[in-house]
């Protein structure tokens, strides 16, 4: 299933609630935090890609178009969960196939539903 247009975290109140009272594992490349919400829609993706981890913009968005390959593409979009992946330095080396690996990893741990 193709996640819908409106799948994207925007208010720090919901970065900042997941943080606080969600899971997270951190692996090489991301940490990987995340908190069920029956009340939701569909999944809520929030990226996180600080300067510190990339001084350009060209390679933040890089980073995030990634991520949201990888989530597209391996979860549920009517998973009622918010997700929030924070990019760490290791990432800007990384291939989309370490990337990929390293998300799965961390979703396996967190023992969420993955699509395919």
């Amino acid at each position: 299933m193709r996640l819908p247009r409106k799948y994207s975290m925007t208010s720090f109140a919901e970065f900042s609630r997941v943080r606080q009272h969600g899971q997270s594992r951190a692996g090489r490349t991301i940490v990987l935090a995340t908190l069920s919400d029956p009340e939701l829609e569909n999944l809520k993706l929030g990226i996180i890609v600080t300067r510190k981890v990339a001084k350009r913009a060209v390679v933040r968005n890089r980073l995030r178009r990634r991520v949201h390959a990888i989530v597209r593409k391996h979860f549920p979009a009517d998973d009622l969960r918010y997700l929030v992946v924070v990019m760490r330095w290791g990432a800007v080396e990384a291939s989309f196939a370490q990337l990929e690996a390293d998300v799965l990893k961390q979703a396996r741990r967190l023992k969420l539903q993955l699509g395919a």
